[in-house]
């Protein structure tokens, strides 16, 4: 969710032009939207979706977009959804609000969430109290997928402490957990720097030290996957010398510590969104690439830097592992 507070200076020529747009385009909010088409979620505002799968049914896990008017980003809790066709779509409702977290204060930022030993493990980024300036990672738990969830914890899994490398309050952000073939889970996070750790068998705890493992132009949120014997880690890159608007990027490894190699751009920008945020699963049989843009418009609300929408595309690979570019479409799992 995030950013980077240095472009805040370009982004009201930026909102002028987006909503611009957005006022002469009313497809996006169409009630007579192919099911399935992109943005998937036409009733409300959704950012940062995190797929998982369990059993013959996905379930999205997506940031809720409040912001009225000219507002970037109010964020106050993370909803579900769930399909069995990715075609038709059923809303769960909110699973948490940041302040079911005692000791953050606000900011609910990207999150992900995983199933192991039997319960739902919910990893998201938000704003910690006083006692811990700056984001950090919360941790909850849940029976079920669609919640509710509560603080494993009761208090922050990392915070900004722990990453003393970062020069500005807001690097640890973005979770994305990934367990692998052995049965042990790991974290990755980050803004600007990237940062990889081993949890516990409990979940609720580092295991051993925190590594940085930033690939070319990383920004913010990472995703960590596994297809045959090759290791993925895609995130929103920018490269600040030639861009404004992140772009999904993407490295391989033979090992989930490494070493990285970097494939270059998986996806362009997301339509009139400076962030994007990748997510990656299979389904069905299907890969299937989950990001957002910002081309919604929801009653007299467009899309902007605080609203944006979320999508999905078809997922392909060549034979020797490497992803195939993305491009960005209205129809998304609808095209042939």
């Amino acid at each position: 969710m995030k950013k980077s507070w240095r472009r805040m200076a370009a982004w009201p020529a930026f909102l002028s032009a987006a909503m611009l747009a957005l006022t002469i385009s009313t497809a996006a909010g169409a009630v007579d939207a192919v099911p399935g088409s992109n943005p998937i979620f036409r009733d409300r505002f959704t950012a940062d979706p995190a797929p998982l799968v369990v059993g013959d049914t996905l379930y999205l896990y997506v940031g809720h977009d409040e912001a009225q008017r000219d507002e970037m980003f109010n964020m106050r809790d993370w909803l579900v959804y769930s399909t069995k066709d990715m075609r038709h779509w059923s809303y769960h409702g909110p699973i948490m609000k940041v302040t079911d977290f005692k000791w953050a204060k606000k900011d609910a930022w990207a999150s992900q969430t995983i199933q192991k030993n039997g319960k739902f493990w919910f990893y998201a980024a938000v704003e910690h109290d006083d006692t811990h300036p700056g984001k950090a990672i919360a941790v909850a738990v849940s029976d079920s997928p669609t919640g509710p969830f509560v603080d494993a914890k009761g208090s922050a899994l990392i915070t900004n402490g722990m990453t003393p490398k970062g020069e500005h309050s807001w690097e640890d952000i973005d979770p994305t957990v990934f367990t692998d073939d052995d049965g042990t889970t790991w974290i990755a996070w980050g803004n600007r720097q990237c940062y990889i750790a081993r949890l516990k068998p409990n979940m609720i705890e580092i295991d051993g030290p925190i590594t940085e493992i930033t690939p070319p132009h990383f920004e913010e949120g990472p995703w960590l996957h596994k297809r045959g014997d090759l290791y993925y880690l895609t995130y929103a890159s920018l490269d600040r010398s030639t861009h404004r608007d992140e772009k999904v990027s993407y490295s391989t490894a033979p090992s989930i510590q490494g070493p990285w190699t970097f494939r270059g751009e998986l996806t362009g920008s997301g339509k009139y969104s400076f962030t994007i945020h990748p997510g990656i699963t299979q389904f069905k049989g299907n890969w299937y690439l989950f990001l957002h843009n910002a081309i919604l418009a929801v009653g007299d609300l467009n899309g902007a830097l605080g609203r944006r929408a979320v999508t999905v595309e078809h997922l392909h690979y060549n034979p020797d592992g490497t992803m195939k570019p993305v491009v960005q479409t209205d129809a998304g799992v609808t095209a042939p």
